[in-house]
């Protein structure tokens, strides 16, 4: 089992998968350019650590050494200080990188072992990417004008609308380790996230997206709960399939995984999956509180029933 995205969505997956799935590997974005991931990321010119530490902090187990080794990679220093806002996960991965400073693999196994990790993470591209999203919507008086947006967290808070996403640089060296785990692969979950800026980035880049669309594994899709201000505003759910089917035409999917309450036209999302040869499958995956937050134990549900029906690679 292969999982890739990025940041809250793809910890979402993980922590519903690390349960079912054995082996499991997490994918995940490197363009971070905010907050602790982006400071290490200019200090050492590293790449961004902070959705690399939420993957292994979600793969933890549920015992009390998981849940210990969890909160402490999450644990943010507050104060005044130099190490103020820095999660102790992201300064540990920074420091075995240093250790290893020509295989980011090798040092992300290394934590995974501290961290009693159900799975391995591993980085999309071994250098540092940047977003670069043509946005619409900016210039009042001309609303259809594009503008070039640059870095994740400026596309995530776009006010505008956006149209594509590139990545720079646009060919980057791929660990080896991760073409291989999705090849090797019975299935491939994609989402949910950041559509723009954590999903849709593991299909622009070249080797990453020839495997994901070449391997005999099953392909999944989960789709988002609610859109994201900025980014993803204004979406249904059947938008998020049609923004990836621009951005990867030659994408086939197996299953559309989406929560009950986030569907206000199905018959749109069925024309949307069909398009991609996919069956839609709906079930009530957000807490029951109402938040937008994927509830783990109904996630994992759907996916053991999913992978239970449709079986594991082609």
């Amino acid at each position: 089992m292969v999982a890739l995205g990025g940041g809250h969505g793809l910890s979402a997956t993980l922590r519903a998968l690390r349960d079912v799935a054995d082996p499991l590997t997490a994918v995940v974005t490197v363009a971070d350019d905010g907050g602790s991931s982006g400071r290490l990321r200019d200090e050492f010119g590293v790449l961004p650590p902070g959705d690399l530490r939420m993957a292994l902090a979600a793969l933890c187990g549920s015992d009390e050494w998981g849940n210990t080794w969890s909160e402490v990679a999450q644990h943010r220093f507050a104060g005044d200080g130099a190490l103020n806002g820095h999660a102790v996960g992201n300064l540990l991965i920074v420091a075995l990188w240093e250790l290893f400073p020509d295989d980011p693999v090798t040092g992300l196994d290394w934590v995974g072992r501290l961290l009693g990790c159900r799975g391995r993470v591993l980085p999309m591209a071994a250098t540092p990417l940047e977003i670069v999203a043509q946005v619409s919507g900016l210039v009042a008086d001309d609303p259809d004008r594009r503008c070039e947006v640059r870095g994740q967290v400026a596309v995530a808070l776009t006010p505008g609308r956006v149209e594509a996403v590139r990545l720079e640089p646009a060919d980057p060296p791929v660990p080896p380790e991760v073409v291989a785990a999705v090849m090797d692969a019975d299935w491939v979950v994609l989402g949910p996230g950041s559509w723009y800026t954590s999903v849709i980035p593991h299909l622009l880049v070249g080797p990453v997206a020839e495997a994901i669309v070449t391997t005999s594994a099953r392909r999944a899709v989960v789709l988002n709960l609610e859109p994201q201000p900025g980014e993803t505003a204004g979406f249904a759910a059947q938008t998020y399939l049609e923004v990836l089917h621009r951005h990867a035409p030659r994408l086939r999917l197996d299953a559309v995984i989406v929560d009950r309450a986030s569907v206000t036209d199905p018959d749109a999302l069925d024309q949307a999956a069909a398009a991609y040869g996919a069956e839609v499958v709906v079930g009530d995956l957000r807490l029951p509180d109402g938040s937008a937050r994927h509830d783990d134990a109904a996630l994992a549900a759907t996916f053991q029933a999913t992978f239970g029906t449709l079986g594991g690679a082609r």
